[in-house]
């Protein structure tokens, strides 16, 4: 079998990449990011009516709440109270709740405020309280 040099280029950068790319993938695996510490000591909480102070396009902060989801809007997509007043959130695709939760559930939402013509939270994760 002859081996041209184009075949050679060829298994070089194929080998190339692959020595390249292992340890960025074996590391991509190691952290597992649903990974929590279970901390039951005070979270420092904004109000709904805190984050609605800044309602420009450009608001943008993150933010941990306190309250109950008064009703689903869509799939991922709630209205949200902390007694205070209501806002717009969507959870991540990635959250999944052990239990059903209702409108009476108290949760601490954690995500990130948007501000701009409607105003949301976008969370990253949810804990019953």
């Amino acid at each position: 079998m002859k081996i041209t040099k184009r075949t050679l280029q060829k298994t070089i950068i194929a080998i190339s990449a692959a020595l390249i790319l292992a340890p960025t993938a074996a590391l991509a695996d190691s952290h597992d990011k649903n990974a929590t510490i279970n901390y039951t000591g005070p979270v420092d909480t904004v109000t709904v009516s805190e984050l609605l102070n800044d309602t420009s396009m450009f608001a943008e902060r993150k933010a941990v709440v306190e309250g109950v989801l008064l009703r689903q809007v869509n799939a991922d997509t709630y209205i949200f109270s902390d007694g205070t007043k209501e806002i717009q959130v969507e959870l991540d695709d990635d959250i999944h709740m052990p239990q059903a939760i209702n409108a009476e559930t108290k949760l601490r939402l954690y995500g990130e405020y948007e501000g701009g013509n409607t105003p949301e939270i976008e969370v990253d994760r949810i804990q019953v309280i």
